[in-house]
């Protein structure tokens, strides 16, 4: 399939199950988007959350009332039940099964949250002629848990989940410069070097998406993610809780550029 498909097209396709994948490098110049979806009863606890800890749950869209599935700032015809190609169903707090439609389990108290993703920055470092691992190699970006404590809000707490790419030390510094200027998209990274000081005992074995080749000049550079909310709905374990499954995404309308900070 072009990879410069329009986002809208894009949807199309996966609604219809034509499209199944990860969505990196898809509809490039586009927001792409992490979901997460709660009973209205746990979503202020939860909007608190991402209000806390920006970095790595930043809130780039939500629904207005419980039960709606159009959130029309982000995309035309946009179904948040059907456009992802693949979803995540926690039942209290615990992983039960992975789907490609939620719309026979939509309820009428569902919140939907959609959080900026890293596929945004990634096309602002390729622009700059940064090389991204996980995009030269064809596979989903590598993604650890941390030890780094995330801020809590009432139910809601975690560590941080962090994604990683290799870098030199010179286009890791370019790369932070870069990615300040995307604070909606988990902005500058949080860490490079060594990954035992966050708490990552094994970089060949990431606990989400695809382990990447690491050269011997390179060091690894570490974004916040947007998994971390993944991790806090299993310490707050509501009885139902929907998240997109790592690396597939909710593709937006929303231009990438709208998202800079100059």
């Amino acid at each position: 399939m072009n990879q410069d498909i329009s986002p809208r097209d894009l949807r199309h396709k996966i609604r219809s199950g034509e499209f199944t994948t990860n969505t990196s490098g898809y509809s490039r110049g586009f927001v792409q988007g992490n979901l997460c979806i709660l009973p209205a009863d746990y979503a202020n606890e939860f909007l608190q959350f991402c209000q806390a800890n920006p970095k790595p749950c930043p809130l780039i869209g939500m629904a207005s009332n419980p039960g709606e599935y159009h959130i029309s700032k982000l995309g035309e015809d946009l179904d948040i039940r059907s456009d992802i190609p693949s979803y995540r169903v926690f039942e209290n707090g615990v992983l039960q099964r992975e789907v490609s439609d939620i719309s026979d389990i939509w309820r009428e108290d569902l919140v939907s949250f959609v959080l900026g993703c890293s596929f945004s920055f990634e096309e602002a470092l390729i622009d700059d002629g940064l090389e991204i691992r996980n995009v030269t190699e064809g596979v989903n970006v590598p993604m650890y848990r941390t030890d780094m404590d995330c801020n809590s809000a009432g139910r809601f707490s975690s560590k941080m989940v962090v994604s990683m790419r290799p870098m030199i030390p010179s286009d890791a510094i370019r790369a932070i410069q870069i990615c300040t200027r995307f604070p909606a998209v988990h902005g500058a990274p949080v860490h490079f070097g060594d990954p035992a000081t966050i708490g990552i005992r094994d970089i060949n074995n990431p606990d989400f998406g695809d382990a990447v080749t690491i050269r011997d000049n390179e060091v690894p550079v570490f974004w916040a993610c947007g998994v971390t909310p993944q991790v806090a709905v299993e310490q707050a374990r509501p009885p139902l809780c929907i998240t997109h499954s790592p690396g597939c995404m909710l593709v937006s309308d929303l231009p990438n550029s709208r998202l800079a900070v100059m």
